[in-house]
C-alpha cells in the first residue's frame, strides 16, 4: 500500500499538482498576540502557537477569574489581564487577538479588534446567525487588509489539503455523494470544579443574550442553547461541511432537510442526536451524529464514480471501484494536529499580509450550512435556499 512518500508521485499521476510547503518564519520575528476568552479552547490554541512560530502573549481575557489565573500561570507569563476585551484592544503594542468566545460574542469581538487594527484569529462558528454573515464580512473587507483567519484547522492539516487536491484533481471521479458523521459522548464525567460564580460576571457574559438567571450548564456547555450557540451544526458539523464545501467549489446549499430531538439530554436546548441532508449542485451531503455514543468519532466519505476517499483527523484512505474491497491504493496519516498548522499559516499571514488559508467567505459558508439545517428542523423539517443569498 502506497505511503506517505508516494504522495507526489500519485498525485503527479493523477494530474494534480502538489502542494507548496509553508515558509519557516525567522527566529527573531516574535508576535505580539492578545488573547479574548480563556477557556478550554483557548488553551489548545496557546498550545499551538507555541509550537507555531515566536510570540509573546500580552494581554487576556475573561470574565471568569479562575480562566484567567491558567493563563497567568504560563512560563514566563508577563501578560496584562482584563475583564473587558476593549482594554485588551486599546493595547497599541498587539500585533493580533485570538479570539475564543461563545458564539453569540464572535462576530462583535471580531468586528472590534478588525476597527482597532488587529489581526484576528476567529474561532469557528464565526457567526450565531446567518444575519451575522454581512456584517462580519463587510468588516473585514473594509479593514485596511487586517487579516483574518476562521477556525476551520482542517484547511492547513497536510493530509486534508493532500486529499482535496485528489478530489478536484478527478482522482475519484465524479463526486455524487458524501457522507459526514460525528459521534461524541457528553455522559462522561469530566473533572470539573465548581463554578465560581463569584468570580464571573455572568452580566458580561451574557453580553447580547437575553438576561436570566446563571446556569451552570449554559455556562459550562452554551453550545447546546440557542441564545449562545447552534448545536452540533455550528460546532461539529461545520468543520466538516467547511471541507466539503472547499473540495466541491460550492459555497451553499439550495436545500436542507434535518430532523433532531433531545433524547437524552432534556436540560438542552438543541438536539443531542441529529440526521441531516443537504442538496448541492450535483451531489448530497449528509450527516449524522449524537452526544450519547462515541464509537467511530468523526469523518468524511467523498463517493465518486471511481473511488471513495475516507477522511478523518488522523488521516485518509483512498480506494478504488476496480480495487478489490477493503484496500486502499493510497493512505496518508496526520503527524499533528492540524491547529498547531493552521495557527501557523495565521502568524505567518502577518508577516506576509497573504490571504489566511481560512478566509473570512470560508468561515462565513461553513457557519451558514450549519445554520441552515438548523432553520430546516425549526421550520418543520425543510427549507430551501436560495442559491444567490
Amino acid at each position: 500500500m502506497p505511503g506517505n512518500s508516494n504522495r507526489r508521485n500519485f498525485l503527479m499521476a493523477s494530474g494534480v499538482t502538489a502542494l507548496t510547503a509553508s515558509r519557516v518564519m525567522g527566529a527573531n520575528d516574535t508576535l505580539r498576540v492578545g488573547v479574548i476568552g480563556t477557556g478550554g479552547r483557548m488553551k489548545t490554541l496557546l498550545h499551538s502557537a507555541d509550537k507555531s512560530a515566536p510570540w509573546q502573549l500580552v494581554a487576556a481575557c475573561d470574565v471568569y477569574a479562575p480562566n484567567l489565573d491558567k493563563v497567568k500561570s504560563r512560563p514566563n507569563n508577563t501578560a496584562t489581564t482584563h475583564v473587558e476585551y476593549r482594554e485588551v484592544l486599546d493595547n497599541k503594542e498587539l500585533d493580533a487577538v485570538i479570539i475564543a468566545v461563545p458564539d453569540h460574542w464572535h462576530v462583535k469581538v471580531a468586528c472590534d479588534a478588525l476597527a482597532a487594527g488587529k489581526d484576528v484569529y476567529l474561532e469557528k462558528p464565526v457567526t450565531h446567525t446567518v444575519e451575522e454573515a454581512d456584517v462580519l464580512t463587510r468588516a473585514v473587507r473594509a479593514s485596511n487588509k487586517r487579516i483574518l483567519q476562521c477556525g476551520m484547522q482542517q484547511r492547513s492539516w497536510p493530509h486534508f489539503r493532500s486529499a482535496v487536491e485528489l478530489i478536484q484533481g478527478g482522482s475519484i471521479g465524479r463526486v455524487t455523494q458524501v457522507r459526514t458523521y460525528w459521534y461524541q459522548n457528553y455522559q462522561r464525567s469530566w473533572p470539573a470544579d465548581p463554578v465560581d460564580t463569584q468570580a464571573l460576571d455572568w452580566k458580561r457574559w451574557l453580553g447580547s443574550a437575553p438576561d436570566q438567571p446563571f446556569s451552570d450548564e449554559k455556562f459550562r456547555r452554551w453550545r447546546w442553547f440557542w441564545d449562545f450557540g447552534g448545536g452540533a451544526m455550528t460546532d461539529l458539523f461545520s468543520h466538516w461541511i467547511d471541507v466539503v464545501q472547499w473540495a466541491m467549489k460550492t459555497p451553499q446549499p439550495s436545500l436542507a432537510q434535518m430532523i433532531g430531538d433531545k433524547y437524552f439530554f432534556e436540560k438542552w436546548q438543541c438536539p443531542d442526536t441529529v440526521q441531516a441532508c443537504f442538496r448541492y449542485p450535483g451531489f448530497d451531503v449528509v450527516y449524522e451524529g449524537t452526544m450519547v455514543s462515541s464509537v467511530d468519532d468523526g469523518g468524511l466519505e467523498f463517493r465518486g464514480t471511481d473511488g471513495t476517499i475516507k477522511l478523518t483527523r488522523s488521516g485518509f484512505d483512498l480506494y478504488r471501484e476496480a480495487v478489490p474491497k477493503g484496500n486502499p491504493v493510497m493512505s496518508e496519516k496526520a503527524y499533528q494536529d492540524g491547529t498547531i498548522d493552521h495557527m501557523g499559516n495565521f502568524f505567518e499571514c502577518i508577516k506576509t499580509r497573504k490571504e489566511p488559508n481560512a478566509p473570512v467567505e470560508a468561515g462565513i459558508a461553513a457557519a451558514r450550512a450549519g445554520h441552515i439545517g438548523n432553520l430546516a428542523m425549526k421550520r418543520g423539517g425543510q427549507l430551501n435556499w436560495p442559491t444567490h443569498s
